[in-house]
């Protein structure tokens, strides 16, 4: 049940309503009525009898939202002039919300409104009435539309709908500086009363910041936000409606304000002095040890750079990008006996500074860091350090000084030194040195001509402590005496025209000097005392190393002599003054016309240059011919050599064939190579037979037979002595192998020894594939061999032995 003045205050409302829907509904009414009757005068020229078309008595109406009473809430009435109040005409409203939301009393055309409206949802309706006769429903007037329009209340807070806010601004900023806007929405109807303005203020955090109250932008409200004190700021900001009146409503948000950071604080070292020891043995470049200096600032604003304002000389400074880190490290060697303590002073540097905080104070700090030198045992160090150079005559003895090198402990102690050179680079001990004093002698007879310079190492250690040991590099130069005569720089030999006329210049020769030339040396050519008499040439000496031959006369005659010696004494200046005789071969030659050499006894000069075309041409037939002759000999000597290889080839001496059968006899062919039938009498085994006669070739007793069958009875009888005589040999060869053959029973026997030629077509004979059947019995008679024919009678005579006459033949 709602309180009395709310419900007093609902009642109002709607009495105040019916009253303006009345007023403007009269007002309607008058200018519709006044509208119809100028109408209806017009029209009654047309027609008198017409009925006057009457209007509605009604207008816009309006509903106040958020209605919360128990009874229908009433909008407004809708009214005809054509209804008389007797209940003939019916009034209905379609459209929007029609018969659900509002319902109308068709007697009376009453609106009411049976739902709660809400002005956010929707702020007006648009309906249609329509008034018909009860009776027959038909219309009485056209439809028109009219609007029910929700009047706003108060009802909804402002919303900060992109909240909650995050923002920032930079520290040290002056007062009044803008950092953000909020914005608060507000859904009520901004045309209608107050109830859609807003107004901001800040709740919490109001000290440092400020809020326009209309625009919602916040400002800083002081000008010392320290970022390094406090780096952010929570604010809750309020928006109130209502123009921030009493009973208006309200809504608020979180504000994060971040305090950016500014380049305004300096580095700072920690501690005012570092202490650091290093070793005095310690290399260039080793790290001493490392320093820090600390800002409050962040990101770019921390970086920064360091710079030794002294101390400079020994040691450097650099910075670790990743820790901002200060390296000091060595520049060069430390000295534990020169000084034992550096201070070294080192400064830190903003590497951004912001000029608006310049007037805050200076951006840089400063540190002291003390190096304390550790002492170690050193190696003897050699004065001077880089090495020293002596010069020795070459002409000094043995024994004699040439230098001394000299070195010291460079420790507090300061321990003995002793010398000794390093053989490696002395390997022909040609120097020495005193291992106490450092003195180098000579140990070999020097000679600068062989090596003009001599580079030793000297090794100086503590006498002590062989491992402390260092090097020196020793350069020694040989000073060069005049101890080498000068020569002719070669055996000079000169050519000489026989009709060559006198003062001709013929040749020229230079000198060489094995020693160093000094300024002012100089050579002297002379001819030689033995010489001094020469009546054929003379010398002229250029002066610069060289000097020249002429002739002296003229009519030189090589068949008288053809060769003149000439020696020539260099001398040169010295000290001391040395001299050499060379002596220079001059040829007389015969020249042509234009002085070319033609020709000498001893030696011919440009012959082809002499030579005539045809001459030439002549000669390179000669030579061609020549190529081809030996080309053809060679030729023939390896076709001769190729028909003495394939007779070689085609020659099968001792073709054993092995057997694994008695095969077809003398018409298989192809179980062995015919040749070795073809050539019957070459046995080359026979040379390498210890026993027997060296048997080359058999009697061609068959080319006599056939001579003997012409030529009579005599003949025959010869051949037949001559093949019997030769066969004898032939027989004990054979038997020989055939011992040889029976006594090795490890292979089986093979046939070896086909001894005959061309047999014919066919034979009546057996396998002969084993001579081995004559150091055995055998049961087979071979008697008929002896009838084929004088080719078989030795083969016949092995094989039946008991026939005495075929023996004896």
């Amino acid at each position: 049940m709602a309180p009395f003045w709310t419900t007093g205050a609902w009642t109002l409302l709607a009495a105040l309503g019916l009253f303006s829907c009345c007023r403007l509904a009269w007002c309607e009414a008058s200018r519709t009525s006044s509208t119809q009757s100028a109408e209806s005068r017009e029209e009654q020229g047309a027609s008198s009898l017409e009925r006057v078309k009457r209007g509605w008595v009604w207008n816009q109406f309006f509903v106040v939202e958020e209605y919360t009473g128990t009874e229908p809430l009433y909008v407004g009435k809708i009214h005809t002039d054509s209804d008389e109040g007797e209940g003939n005409i019916k009034y209905t409203i379609s459209g929007e919300g029609a018969g659900t939301i509002f319902i109308i009393d068709e007697l009376t055309g009453d609106i009411h409104a049976t739902e709660r409206l809400d002005r956010e949802e929707k702020a007006f309706y648009t309906l249609r009435a329509q008034a018909r006769d009860r009776l027959s429903n038909d219309p009485l007037e056209p439809e028109s539309e009219f609007v029910i329009k929700v009047q706003d209340i108060n009802d909804s807070e402002p919303k900060f709908l992109e909240g909650p806010y995050i923002g920032s601004v930079a520290e040290l900023s002056p007062i009044g500086t803008s950092v953000m806007k909020v914005t608060a929405s507000d859904a009520d109807d901004p045309t209608y009363g107050s109830s859609a303005r807003v107004v901001y203020s800040v709740l919490d955090g109001e000290k440092f910041f400020t809020v326009d109250r209309h625009t919602g932008i916040i400002m800083t409200a002081v000008a010392d936000l320290d970022r390094e004190t406090q780096d952010r700021y929570e604010l809750v900001v309020k928006a109130t409606d209502m123009a921030g009146q009493m009973g208006g409503l309200s809504g608020s948000t979180t504000v994060t304000i971040v305090i950016t950071d500014v380049n305004d604080n300096p580095p700072r070292f920690p501690q005012k002095m570092y202490q650091f020891s290093m070793s005095e043995g310690s290399v260039v470049g080793t790290p001493v040890g490392r320093v820090i200096a600390s800002d409050a600032d962040m990101g770019e604003n921390t970086d920064m750079s360091y710079l030794i304002k002294e101390g400079g000389d020994l040691f450097k400074v650099t910075t670790d990008v990743e820790t901002q880190e200060a390296v000091v490290s060595i520049k060069k060697m430390l000295d534990f006996e020169s000084k034992r303590t550096h201070n070294v002073v080192v400064e830190a540097v903003n590497k951004h500074v912001d000029p608006r905080f310049v007037d805050l104070g200076t951006f840089r700090d400063q540190t002291i860091v003390r190096v304390s030198v550790l002492d170690i045992d050193e190696p003897p160090i050699f004065q001077p350090a880089d090495g020293t150079i002596m010069e020795v005559q070459e002409d000094a003895k043995v024994g004699a000084l040439v230098g001394i090198v000299t070195a010291r402990d460079p420790d507090v102690k300061n321990k003995p030194v002793r010398f000794s050179i390093d053989r490696t680079t002395d390997q022909e001990m040609i120097f020495h040195i005193d291992p106490d004093s450092g003195a180098i002698t000579l140990g070999k007879i020097l000679d600068r001509e062989t090596a003009g310079w001599h580079n030793i190492s000297v090794k100086a250690v503590e006498a002590d402590n062989h491992t402390m040991a260092s090097h020196s590099a020793v350069s020694i130069r040989i000073l060069d005496v005049n101890d080498n005569p000068p020569e002719l720089a070669t055996p000079y030999e000169a050519s000489v025209c026989e009709d060559v006329k006198p003062g001709q210049l013929i040749h020229t020769i230079s000198v060489v000097d094995r020693d160093e030339q000094h300024p002012g040396h100089r050579f002297f050519f002379t001819l030689a005392p033995e010489a001094s008499n020469n009546r054929h040439f003379t010398l002229w000496d250029v002066k610069d190393k060289t000097a020249g031959i002429r002739t002296q006369r003229s009519g030189f005659n090589r068949h008288e002599q053809n060769v003149y010696f000439l020696p020539i004494l260099v001398v040169d200046t010295g000290p001391p003054s040395l001299s050499s005789t060379g002596t220079l071969t001059i040829h007389v030659c015969g020249c042509d016309t234009d002085g070319t050499i033609q020709s000498c006894n001893a030696t011919a000069y440009v012959m082809s240059a002499a030579l005539s075309p045809g001459a030439l041409i002549a000669l390179l037939v000669c030579m061609l011919i020549l190529i081809v002759l030996v080309l053809l000999i060679l030729t023939l000597k390896r076709h001769r050599k190729g028909q003495r290889m394939a007779e070689d080839e085609e020659d099968m001496r001792d073709n054993v064939i092995k057997y694994n059968d008695e095969g077809g006899g003398e018409q298989d062919t192809q179980a062995y190579d015919m040749s070795a039938l073809r050539n019957l009498y070459d046995f080359p085994e026979a040379k390498s037979c210890d026993s027997g006669p060296d048997i080359r070739s058999l009697p061609q007793w068959i080319q006599a037979n056939r001579v003997g069958g012409g030529g009579g009875g005599s003949a025959a009888e010869g051949a037949a002595a001559a093949v019997a005589a030769d066969f004898s040999l032939f027989k004990g060869y054979i038997k020989k192998k055939v011992e040889q053959a029976d006594a090795d029973l490890s292979v089986p026997p093979y046939d070896s020894f086909q001894t005959y030629a061309f047999e014919g077509t066919s034979s009546p004979a057996l396998s002969l594939s084993s001579i081995h059947t004559l150091s055995t019995t055998s049961e087979q008679d071979f008697s008929y061999l002896s009838d084929w024919g004088p080719r078989f009678r030795q083969l016949a005579g092995y094989y039946a032995p008991g026939n005495p006459e075929e023996e004896g033949s």
